[in-house]
Formats: structure tokens, C-alpha cells, sequence
């Protein structure tokens, strides 16, 4: 059987998962009342980013990444910014949904699996 390493984990959740060579991100969100929606989705990828170099990754080795927006009036926004941040490598699978947040100044979420 392979080892599952769990790294930086709380009672809760544990913000990186690596099993087989795969690497599972927790929801990156960076929800402050006065961020718009392309301050956040920066924020977030920029924690993506550190998360993945933790992990011994980077963008370059994205397998998938979901996205939960709280309204898609901001989808084209957002993707301003994502597409930006994914321009140089190759694309990963992705899905974006809507979707209700923890917390209304929330306005995105990202979900993300990389391999090692």
C-alpha cells in the first residue's frame, strides 16, 4: 500500500494530501470585504502557487482544478485573471461552478490536484 502524506493538517483537513504521486490541494479562498473578484482569484492562485512548491509541484504539473464562484456574473472576470496565471503552461482539466460560500464575502473558491 502507498503512504498517504498529509501536510500542514488541522482537526479538520489537512491542506496538502499526497498520495501516489498525486498531490491534493484543500479550497484556496482569500474572501475580504473589500476585495473584488480579481483580487481574490490572485490571492488564491497565488496560494495555489505556494502550496504546489511546498508539495515539491508547480502549475506546470496540474492535473485538475475546479473552481466554485459564488455568482457567474464575475466568470469572465475571474477568467482574466486565471487565464493569465495558466498562459505559459499546459492546461489542466477544469470545471467552474456556481456556488453558495461558507462565508458571502467569499466570492471564489479553487480546488486543485496536481502531480508530483
Amino acid at each position: 500500500m502507498s503512504e498517504i502524506q498529509r501536510i500542514q493538517s488541522t482537526e479538520r483537513m489537512s491542506r496538502i494530501v499526497k498520495h501516489n504521486g498525486t498531490i491534493y490541494l484543500c479550497g484556496q479562498t482569500a474572501g475580504e470585504i473589500d476585495w473584488d473578484i480579481q483580487e481574490q482569484t490572485r490571492r488564491c492562485l497565488t496560494k495555489v502557487d505556494n502550496l504546489l512548491k511546498e508539495a515539491d509541484s508547480g502549475r506546470d504539473r496540474l492535473l485538475s482544478v475546479t473552481i466554485y464562484v459564488r455568482d457567474m456574473k464575475d466568470f469572465a472576470a475571474m477568467n482574466e485573471v486565471y487565464d493569465g496565471w495558466i498562459a505559459t503552461v499546459e492546461k489542466p482539466a477544469r470545471a467552474c461552478v456556481e456556488a453558495r460560500m461558507a462565508r458571502p464575502e467569499i466570492l471564489v473558491e479553487f480546488s486543485v490536484i496536481a502531480a508530483q
